[in-house]
């Protein structure tokens, strides 16, 4: 397994449904649980599954994706592991960028060619999961695949954002749909465990997870040279010319996270006493830059299902129900209630606390605030005395340094809210 894979996660595109939090870098860089970037979640699953070699491309933003990367992910002098950037870039043969998932892996299979291994594994960058890519590999084997999808049931609802497939009696994928409107939905509901149709999750949808044996994509991407994406070209063509394409059936948790909501969402269920994304679980846990930041200290907080990253000053009256990040600083008199806080990159100094100017107020969160149902990105700096309350009743919009996205207040990355602001 160790030499016969190589992994490749796709960074996506500039991620405009998960802005403002791209609005300065690419999705697998985005924070999450804290201290994590959504890319650390398919690399500790590689790394888990024995998979250590591994190319991340993209696009947009890749500045802080790579210092990640690179403060990250170090593999001994002897070992083949290695954790890549590739950004795309102009060749002899494209002088364009990357236009789809199937285009980004045209553009740089000459890197995968160089390696031994014989089969490539296709992940994404924005999904929270925790998968053994073993067992699928072992699937993928036994039903003697050209092409192994990872799928997960769905309900109608969900079942019109993602491809829908319909397997036949071998496990072999017979038909493929993407993203069909409700009405198309009549017909394509699949044998599903009791538990799953009892929710109302009849679908099989593809998670954008692929295992291919190297010749088969070799010979798909360039026998379509029009063909840019995955899921509505490369895997229907793959489908219709016979090839050897299977289901792999996933019953573990999986969301994407794709828009501003289901990052909310996803963040938060990660401080409920039993998360299904268990970032405790022995033999899975999530692999990061260790910044050997000094512990959290409080002062006279009431904290209620919340996780709260190293390095934290908190004298918040309380925290709940939400995920403070690294370096936060919170003052007194302030409640946060289900609500992200991203933290600092570095610590707000005495002198600006010292000379506190309500219009340029320091890095974090100011005394006497109140905010809830809001993303407070890196670097933000709110004043004192500041009201953000978020809701379904707030209509979406867009400010310099904050904007609302289905109820939720986000304030960009060195955003700046001063003192006395309501929203």
């Amino acid at each position: 397994m160790k030499d016969s894979t190589i992994a490749v996660i796709l960074g996506g595109g500039a991620g405009s449904r998960l802005f403002p939090l791209t609005k300065n870098r690419s999705k697998p860089a985005v924070p999450v649980g804290g201290k994590y970037r959504l890319v650390d979640i398919p690399i500790s699953n590689c790394l888990h599954s024995e998979i250590r070699q591994i190319y991340v491309l993209t696009q947009f933003n890749s500045a802080s994706l790579n210092s990640h990367i690179k403060n990250t992910f170090h593999f001994d002098h002897f070992s083949r592991g290695f954790v890549d950037i590739l950004a795309a870039e102009q060749t002899p043969s494209s002088h364009q960028w990357y236009q789809g998932t199937a285009d980004a892996v045209r553009q740089t299979f000459r890197y995968l060619q160089n390696h031994r291994a014989d089969k490539i594994l296709i992940l994404s960058g924005d999904q929270l999961y925790q998968m053994d890519y073993r067992e699928m590999m072992k699937a993928h084997d036994q039903n003697n695949a050209e092409i192994t999808i990872g799928t997960i049931p769905v309900n109608a609802h969900d079942a019109t954002g993602f491809g829908i497939l319909k397997t036949d009696d071998n496990g072999m994928i017979a038909s493929f749909i993407e993203k069909p409107p409700l009405e198309q939905l009549e017909g394509w509901e699949s044998d599903v465990p009791e538990e799953m149709k009892a929710q109302g999750k009849i679908y099989l949808a593809s998670m954008g997870i692929y295992i291919f044996n190297k010749d088969a994509l070799w010979n798909l991407i360039n026998e379509n040279p029009e063909a840019l994406d995955f899921g509505k070209e490369i895997i229907p063509k793959a489908i219709t010319s016979q090839m050897r394409v299977a289901s792999y059936k996933y019953t573990g948790y999986w969301t994407d996270i794709g828009t501003i909501r289901s990052f909310y969402e996803a963040n938060l269920e990660l401080a409920d006493p039993l998360p299904q994304f268990d970032l405790y679980a022995t033999g899975k846990r999530i692999f990061t830059r260790p910044r050997l930041l000094p512990p959290t200290k409080m002062f006279g907080s009431s904290v209620d299902r919340s996780l709260i990253a190293e390095g934290c000053i908190i004298e918040a009256e309380s925290i709940i129900h939400s995920v403070i990040g690294i370096r936060a600083r919170i003052g007194d008199g302030t409640v946060i209630k289900e609500s992200i806080v991203m933290g600092n990159d570095f610590y707000p100094t005495i002198e600006e606390f010292q000379e506190h100017n309500p219009d340029m107020p320091p890095r974090g969160i100011g005394s006497n605030c109140h905010i809830e149902r809001a993303i407070i990105d890196k670097n933000a700096r709110i004043g004192h005395n500041v009201k953000i309350i978020g809701g379904d009743h707030l209509e979406d919009t867009r400010n310099d340094n904050y904007s609302i996205v289905e109820g939720i207040v986000v304030v960009e990355k060195n955003g700046v809210i001063k003192d006395g602001t309501v929203i």
